[in-house]
């Protein structure tokens, strides 16, 4: 019987292609010209990427979450040259590559609930497609590096003035060395019934990924958005280091869902960010599995008048990993409410820590913050933390933080044993349970593919 999680030799999620890639390792100036060189960018783009190299080698590392020194940009790949064009009919997509999305779900997802397909593998897109009736609403669903050629005015407008380019020392880094990712732009009246998707497939060895996501939500429009991630392990360390950014402009609405799988030879240093009109709302789901180490704090201004924010979140930490997430808002504006549901789940000396920064300005009149973590361990060797930061400036503030830390209940397990169950069994019955508020925010497909995670995390959570 395979007792730990290493021991499982294959899964879906582990599939791999051969890596014959032509890459370019480390950062220099050249190399950032020559990247842009590749994709044939506009001058004003390499500006942008050659200022971020500026900001990169000047800004510090961060010394107060986990340790990254085990980080040498010399031995990643920061660019893995595309052997094949882009395409938007899902068979033209070359066979080997296919063969893993389509273990994933990807394109069966598309024909039954999705409005759209982007797939990104190792640093290009190779798939990226939109239903034709939404074109001719005005809906623009583009690869990233496309949308720059074919939409520069609206870019420009856009990319890089909500995470600017000096924001912290990994996010230069990031737009030094930015690769594919999704461009959405939702006209104003629009709202879509059926959500749009990426994927990022991170397959080379050593390599980073480096994939900008800008989404605009018009007036009185609506949009779900939902990414999916992951890699197969290596014994070399691969980095991902992406940056999403979000407008909702007024009257509208975002739910922005990702569930993040990757190997646990990967450090995922990834920054979104997000900026909220008057009677808007967004929501993040985030479900946070695999990697080596996560920093991962999506933010969210909420700049007009009754603009809401709502948080679901749960990362699952086991052997050897160290998952550091939260969240950042600031209330900009009368009537503002924030609302936070996180839960962690660690085993094997898993490391999760939850980390909250909330700002209420003294304009924020009538707002409320509502935050919940809960945290479940499930030995005595794995580690939860929760650290909160609040900056009141407001005394008309409803603002509560709960937080719980606990370990599986003995009496729970000998009642469900008692009921015909192995330790095992009633263990997983009892962690499932307490994910499954945050399941239910998901997607069906992905909520299904979360529920396959946590039970893949659980093998050999006994003995």
């Amino acid at each position: 019987m395979k007792t730990r999680v290493d021991d499982i030799n294959e899964n879906i999620y582990n599939m791999k292609t051969s890596d014959s890639s032509k890459k370019k390792y480390g950062l220099s100036e050249e190399i950032i010209k020559e990247i842009s060189k590749e994709k044939g960018e506009p001058d004003w783009v390499l500006d942008i990427r050659l200022k971020a190299y500026d900001f990169y080698k000047s800004l510090p590392m961060p010394t107060w979450g986990p340790d990254l020194s085990d980080l040498d940009l010399d031995n990643i790949a920061s660019y893995v040259y595309a052997s094949h064009n882009m395409v938007d009919k899902w068979e033209d997509v070359p066979e080997d590559i296919k063969n893993v999305f389509d273990k994933l779900g990807i394109p069966e997802a598309e024909k039954k609930s999705l409005s759209g397909v982007g797939a990104q593998y190792d640093s290009e897109m190779i798939y990226h497609n939109i239903a034709k009736d939404l074109e001719s609403k005005g809906v623009i669903y583009e690869n990233f590096d496309t949308a720059i050629k074919k939409y520069p005015e609206l870019i420009k407008k856009y990319f890089s003035h909500l995470v600017p380019l000096n924001d912290h020392k990994f996010i230069a880094l990031h737009y030094a060395l930015f690769s594919g990712g999704s461009f959405v732009y939702i006209p104003k009246g629009v709202k879509l019934d059926n959500p749009l998707q990426s994927y990022f497939r991170l397959n080379s060895p050593g390599a980073g990924q480096f994939e900008h996501t800008l989404i605009i939500v018009e007036d009185n429009a609506s949009l779900e958005f939902i990414e999916g991630c992951s890699a197969p392990g290596y014994n070399e360390l691969n980095l991902h280091c992406g940056c999403v950014e979000l407008f909702v402009m007024n009257d509208s609405y975002l739910k922005f869902s990702t569930i993040e799988n990757w190997s646990k030879n990967l450090l995922n240093l990834n920054t979104k960010k997000s900026i909220v009109g008057e009677n808007s709302k967004i929501d993040w789901v985030m479900g946070s599995f695999g990697s080596k180490i996560s920093m991962l704090y999506p933010m969210t201004i909420l700049n007009g008048d009754n603009s809401k924010c709502e948080t679901t979140q749960i990362s699952f930490a086991g052997k050897g990993q160290n998952l550091d997430t939260g969240i950042k808002v600031i209330h900009n504006a009368k009537n503002t409410s924030t609302r936070v549901n996180s839960k962690s789940i660690s085993k094997d000396g898993g490391i999760c820590t939850f980390r909250s920064n909330v700002w209420v300005k003294p304009q924020a009149d009538n707002s409320r913050v509502a935050l919940s973590c809960e945290s479940l361990m499930l030995d005595s060797e794995s580690r939860s933390d929760t650290v909160p930061v609040s900056n009141i400036e407001n005394e008309d503030v409803i603002f509560s933080h709960e937080a719980k830390i606990g370990k599986v209940n003995d009496d729970s397990i000998f009642y469900l044993m008692s009921r015909g169950l192995s330790e095992e069994e009633a263990i997983g019955m009892l962690v499932r349970g307490f994910a499954d508020p945050i399941s239910k925010e998901f997607p069906v497909e992905y909520a299904v593919e979360m529920n396959r995670l946590i039970n893949l995390e659980l093998e050999g959570s006994i003995g």
